[in-house]
C-alpha cells in the first residue's frame, strides 16, 4: 500500500509475534495492572507513554494480554481518558509548532506545504473520530481557537 503524502510504498516493519496468554515472567496480576495504568495517568502521562514506562520499568510487555484491555480502555472506565484522542492531538502540536516556526520564517514555503499537508491529516482523522462517536459532532479543528500545550 501506498504512503498517504508521497510516491513512495513504505518499508515493512517487524510485527510483535501473535500470544494468546501474558508471558511467564509477568508477576502482576490484571488488577495491579490496570491500578498501575490507573496511577501514571493521575501523573499527567498519555496512554502511549503509560505502555512505555510500564514495558520498560514494570516489564509488562503488553497490557491487553493480561488485563484483556487496552490502556485507553482502562482510562475510560476510569473516567481518565483524554477529551482528544491522542493521535490526533500529536498532529495538532505539530501543526501548531509549523505554525509558529511560519510566522518566523513565511517565506518557507516547503514547511507551509507540510502544514497543509498536516492540516490534512487532521480533518481526515477528526472526521473519523466523529463517525466513531470518540469526538462530538459539534467538534471542529480551529487553529486559532485551540489551545494545547
Amino acid at each position: 500500500m501506498a504512503r498517504m503524502h508521497s510516491r513512495d510504498k513504505g518499508k515493512s516493519g517487524s510485527t510483535r509475534p501473535p500470544r494468546v496468554a501474558p508471558p511467564s515472567w509477568v508477576e502482576y496480576s490484571p488488577e495491579e495492572v490496570e491500578s498501575l495504568v490507573v496511577d501514571l495517568a493521575k501523573q499527567g502521562y498519555e496512554p502511549a507513554m503509560i505502555g512505555i514506562k510500564l514495558r520498560d520499568e514494570y516489564g509488562i510487555p503488553d497490557v491487553k494480554l493480561i488485563t484483556g484491555k487496552k490502556i485507553t480502555e482502562i482510562l475510560e472506565e476510569h473516567g481518565l481518558a483524554p477529551e482528544i484522542p491522542e493521535d490526533l492531538l500529536n498532529l495538532i502540536r505539530r501543526a501548531k509548532r509549523l505554525r509558529e516556526h511560519l510566522k518566523r520564517h513565511p517565506k518557507d514555503l516547503h514547511s507551509r506545504r507540510g502544514l497543509q499537508l498536516i492540516e490534512s491529516k487532521i480533518h481526515r482523522l477528526v472526521r473519523y473520530y466523529k463517525r466513531k462517536g470518540k469526538l462530538p459532532e459539534d467538534w471542529r479543528y480551529d487553529p486559532e481557537a485551540l489551545h494545547v500545550e
